[in-house]
């Protein structure tokens, strides 16, 4: 287990903090521009050190979190106020599969440990957070536990006194189940960086304040149900339909799977034909409208137009190898606040993913309909339509999407964990048996290859 402890002028504490550190448990104190000689003083005592420069909680936090290797990373602060003998605790919650981000639920061990003024804040601050994350939650610890993975994927981008809580929400609204357990809480050693000064105050007022306003995004899904003779024909004579099918599923499956880890307020599959036991719970089905793909993609954008939302971002059924946290990060509050559009390149000139920071129904007709579709030419032409409209846009990596059995061998190898990789190893497998059994004609061969 990995321990990121955020550190500015703590020696004072240090000493009784690392003593503290259970057996298997790594401290990785990352330095936050001490001039009180914490930094050589932790390395001396053996933790890793990681240095900071950019100055604010959040960025130490983050730092640590980026530096960290172990499955499950904890967080603890670094002025003696908790004990990391109790982060066992946590560790085992999340271990369990029980939770899947754990927090400290301070209790004071004397008056003085918690100042009134602080307890009453994050007494308001819990129960704002429980009114709309519907979360039995009290304290927003700071010693809490989680996955590595999962909080990477949450795209968190506050740097400053904001981390903490961009963590609880997004967390919360990435699915994650969130849990707290009863921690002591000690007088700190020395003065606290946030409400120990106006100036702290302010600022973590200020970065809160940010953190509760921002508006989480929409994500939509634009598909066709996985039946035979309805998806993935280019596939075939490689495979049967009734196998491009699988693959198909396989795929949306991956899908769902990437983007219900990204913080969303809503989660929407625009689709063609009928539904199925295939889509996940928590996302809602608007039918695809008529007409051709230029059409049915702004009448999408139409259908979760809210003037008092938040971003909206469209992506195709095509791309199992998606990351969450390519979404998540760009998404972010830090990072979308020079974007007015998103734009996710295909390898064959198409696009994978199309988003708008304000998503209007006119201003999607407006740049979507008329561009040709399913063509080389189709990502140019929106690029075009987006740059004439002056929108600034934020490009997402390029991916390959799956259209030939050439694209579903390179995406299988790219994401060999995927339900996309292990359904095309099936496919190829049977294939391979069948041609070597004489059963399978030339042009089905290609599934083998």
């Amino acid at each position: 287990m990995d321990v990121v402890l955020p550190c500015l002028d703590e020696a004072a504490a240090l000493p009784w903090v690392l003593q503290r550190m259970p057996d298997g448990y790594r401290a990785i104190v990352v330095d936050n521009g001490s001039t009180d000689g914490s930094a050589a003083l932790a390395r001396s005592l053996g933790a890793l050190v990681i240095t900071e420069p950019r100055r604010g909680f959040g960025a130490a936090c983050h730092a640590g979190l980026m530096a960290a290797t172990a499955d499950i990373v904890c967080f603890c602060d670094c002025d003696a106020s908790l004990d990391p003998a109790e982060l066992p605790g946590l560790v085992a919650t999340v271990g369990a599969g029980t939770a899947d981000l754990v927090l400290g639920r301070r209790r004071p061990t004397r008056p003085e440990a918690w100042p009134v003024h602080a307890r009453l804040a994050n007494r308001e601050l819990a129960r704002r957070l429980r009114a709309r994350l519907g979360v039995d939650l009290h304290d927003l610890g700071p010693m809490r536990a989680a996955r590595r993975d999962r909080l990477l994927d949450l795209g968190l981008s506050d740097r400053r006194s904001g981390y903490p809580l961009e963590m609880v929400i997004h967390s919360a609204a990435a699915g994650m189940r969130i849990a707290e357990q009863d921690v002591g809480y000690h007088p700190r050693s020395g003065r606290s960086k946030v409400t120990g000064t106006l100036r702290g105050t302010r600022q973590a007022i200020h970065d809160m304040r940010a953190i509760l306003a921002a508006r989480l995004p929409t994500l939509l899904v634009i598909a066709k149900s996985p039946e035979p003779g309805r998806v993935k024909t280019r596939l075939s004579p490689a495979c049967t339909p009734e196998l491009a099918a699988g693959l198909a599923q396989a795929a949306l499956a991956d899908t769902f799977a990437a983007l219900a880890r990204v913080p969303a307020a809503r989660r929407v599959l625009v689709l063609e034909g009928p539904t199925g036991p295939w889509i996940p719970s928590g996302w809602e089905v608007v039918p695809q409208s008529g007409g051709g793909l230029d059409v049915r993609l702004a009448d999408a954008f139409g259908a979760v137009s809210d003037p008092d939302g938040g971003p909206a971002l469209l992506v195709g059924m095509d791309t199992p190898q998606l990351r969450a946290q390519v979404l998540a990060e760009a998404l972010s509050q830090g990072s979308r606040a020079g974007a007015d559009a998103w734009f996710g390149p295909a390898a064959d000139g198409g696009f994978w993913a199309f988003g708008l920071a304000r998503p209007d129904a006119e201003l999607a007709r407006r740049l979507l309909l008329g561009v040709p579709m399913s063509c080389s030419s189709t990502g140019v032409a929106l690029q075009d339509r987006l740059a004439q409209a002056g929108l600034r846009v934020a490009t997402l990596p390029v991916l390959n999407d799956v259209d030939t059995v050439a694209d579903a061998a390179e995406v299988a190898a790219l994401a060999p964990g995927s339900h996309f990789a292990r359904t095309w190893h099936t496919v190829t497998a049977g294939a391979v048996s069948a041609v070597s059994a004489g059963t399978v004609p030339p042009a089905a061969q290609g599934a083998a290859g």
